[in-house]
């Protein structure tokens, strides 16, 4: 299938395009960055989503919105404006079968930086949008919400005993998902998933069940 991702040049995306490479398909990536990725099924699109030159792509089967920033002044504007202009532009047309969005458990818990969690709170509202408005074409639209993930932008917690135990204590499974496993999850959502739409699957190690009851 012809799978375009947002986000490709490192961490989840990354993880997400050498999984749908690694099974066959064809990957377009999107990102800002230039891409490590060496695979002759692998195109890649040096560009902003929140920009007025996308690249002009045809017949998408899969679109996964993962590109991202994290406590700039840019969340909203490439978290969610940029997301919803790659999702308008690539995903209404008769090829579509999913589009799944990497969202965040700030979405749902809002415990992250304030434009953050607001950008991936909207992402989440406005994948259900997607499944109401993508479902003429017999398509899902779905979301999947990584709490902590081991990437390289994490390291200054990975790395550091006290603020990986602070965090531990607060997570059921003593842990957090590796990307191959958030790739497995997107893999799944939009090649094995055909009924399930307008939801969100919250990937965090029981992190937002925890409850500390003292009597």
């Amino acid at each position: 299938m012809k799978i375009l991702i947002t986000g490709t040049s490192s961490g989840i995306g990354k993880g997400i395009a050498e999984k749908f490479l690694n099974s066959g398909h064809n990957v377009i990536g999107i990102d800002v960055m230039d891409s490590a990725i060496n695979n002759d099924n692998y195109t890649h699109y040096q560009a902003d989503i929140f920009s007025d030159t996308l690249p002009d792509i045809n017949d998408i089967e899969i679109l996964i919105n993962n590109a991202g920033v994290q406590n700039t002044n840019s969340d909203i504007d490439i978290n969610l404006k940029g997301t919803i202009k790659v999702t308008e532009k690539y995903a209404f047309q008769d090829k579509i079968k999913s589009v799944l969005y990497v969202a965040s458990s700030s979405a749902s818990t809002g415990s992250e930086f304030p434009e953050y969690a607001a950008s991936k709170g909207g992402v989440v509202a406005y994948m259900k949008n997607v499944a109401l408005r993508i479902s003429e074409y017999g398509a899902t639209s779905n979301s999947i919400s990584p709490g902590g993930v081991l990437t390289d932008l994490n390291n200054h917690i990975i790395d550091s005993p006290d603020l990986w135990k602070k965090v531990m204590d607060e997570t059921l499974l003593p842990k957090w998902a590796s990307v191959e496993e958030i790739a497995d999850w997107a893999y799944f959502v939009t090649v094995i998933n055909k009924s399930m739409t307008a939801q969100d699957i919250l990937i965090d190690n029981g992190e937002a069940a925890k409850s500390n009851f003292i009597w």
